[in-house]
Parts: structure tokens; C-alpha cells; sequence
């Protein structure tokens, strides 16, 4: 089961995502509701994939996922971004977030890019098998 970290400061948010990504075969091992929660908690679990909310305390969703990658950098982020918020989430994949989904969610954009994303890390994790 591949394992997901959610970090968004809203419980509603984190809630909602939970409730479309669960029945998909999904673990979610940990929820973040602050940037540094993020950071802290993906070096504890090391899932396989984080959302990460743009807009969050003690440190931006760009910032959180800098921090990551800059320790992790195999880390696939999916940031979160809401109407308006094009700015950060293009800043957000400048700094390594490998995708992104909008807010309000659309369950099947969620399901789409999930099983985007996480079958990249399936085929590189056989490679680096491989090699």
C-alpha cells in the first residue's frame, strides 16, 4: 500500500482528500497542518507522496517543499493550490514539486494525478532495482 502524507492547516481540507484517496487504496500515514509539521513529518514516515497546501503556518507550501527535497530529493510532492494561486503553485514546481491538483478537489483529477505520480516511483524504484 503506498503511503501518503497530507499537509494543508485546513482539517476540512485534509478530511475531504482523505475521504477520495482511502477508498483508492491509499495509507495515509500522517496530516501536517503547518509547513514545518510537513518537513518534520515526512522525515519521520518518509511516504510515498505528499499534497502539500501552498498557503499554511510556519512555512509555505514552498517552502516546506524545499526543505524536503533539499534532504530528500527523491521526494514527490504534489502541491495544492487554489483559484488565484497560479504564482505559487508555478514557484512550487521551480522548486521540485512534481505535480498539482486544485482546490476545491475533483475527485478524478485527484485519482488521476495520484496514479500518475506514484506510478513514476514504482517504475524508478524498479530501476534502481535493476541497475
Amino acid at each position: 500500500m503506498q503511503r501518503i502524507l497530507i499537509a494543508d492547516d485546513a482539517p476540512f481540507s485534509r478530511q475531504v482528500l482523505r475521504e477520495i484517496i482511502e477508498p483508492l487504496g491509499y495509507e495515509v500515514v500522517a496530516e501536517a497542518a503547518s509547513g514545518l509539521e510537513a518537513v518534520e513529518l515526512f522525515a519521520l514516515y518518509q511516504p510515498d507522496l505528499v499534497t502539500m497546501d501552498l498557503v499554511m503556518p510556519k512555512g509555505s507550501g514552498v517552502d516546506a517543499t524545499r526543505m524536503i527535497l533539499n534532504r530528500f530529493p527523491a521526494a514527490r510532492i504534489v502541491v495544492v493550490g487554489a483559484l488565484g494561486q497560479q504564482t505559487l503553485v508555478a514557484d512550487a514546481l521551480d522548486a521540485g514539486a512534481v505535480n498539482s491538483i486544485a482546490k476545491p478537489y475533483q475527485p478524478e483529477a485527484v485519482e488521476r494525478v495520484f496514479a500518475q505520480e506514484l506510478e513514476k516511483t514504482e517504475t524508478d524504484a524498479q530501476a534502481l532495482r535493476f541497475d
